[in-house]
């Protein structure tokens, strides 16, 4: 071979090698890939299946339910269109409470319950994740406009 051919199947070798190494990468970071799905998202069927995945919104006043002694716990997430029930079993954030902001990290279970396996909670009165924040502000509207129009506000799961 001349050098100019050993240089073109050099360079063609070291491109196969990198498109190669870039798609095992890209696919390996799949599987770790956290999914942030919004209450009516979820309502709507709308998220991954068989896959851990994020869910957020406000924890709805009344709604959370603990026998003592116990860390299992029951308690509702709303993004003031639709709730989603979650069940987690452990020890809460300190800043966990009604009426604030969450996130829970999880999966659905074929009954509809969110069973978390980790709970965030915002760390001070000023943040919200952003996640939460944008899915609030959109659901803000769009309760407003289904109001007016009569429509009804959440999708059957």
């Amino acid at each position: 071979m001349r050098p100019r051919q050993q240089r073109m199947l050099a360079v063609g070798l070291v491109v196969v090698g990198v498109a190669i190494a870039t798609g095992l990468t890209l696919q390996a970071m799949k599987d770790s890939m956290m999914f942030f799905v919004s209450v009516t998202e979820v309502s709507e069927g709308k998220y991954p299946d068989n896959r851990n995945f994020r869910v957020g919104g406000l924890v709805k006043d009344g709604s959370v339910n603990r026998e003592e002694g116990s860390l299992e716990m029951t308690f509702l997430v709303t993004d003031l269109r639709c709730d989603l029930p979650v069940s987690y079993t452990g020890v809460l954030p300190d800043l966990f409470r009604e009426g604030q902001g969450v996130v829970a990290h999880g999966q659905l279970a074929a009954d509809g319950v969110f069973i978390a396996d980790e709970i965030l909670a915002k760390h001070d009165e000023n943040y919200m994740a952003p996640e939460v924040a944008d899915s609030l502000a959109e659901h803000v509207g769009e309760q407003t406009a289904s109001l007016a129009d009569g429509s009804s506000e959440c999708s059957p799961q």
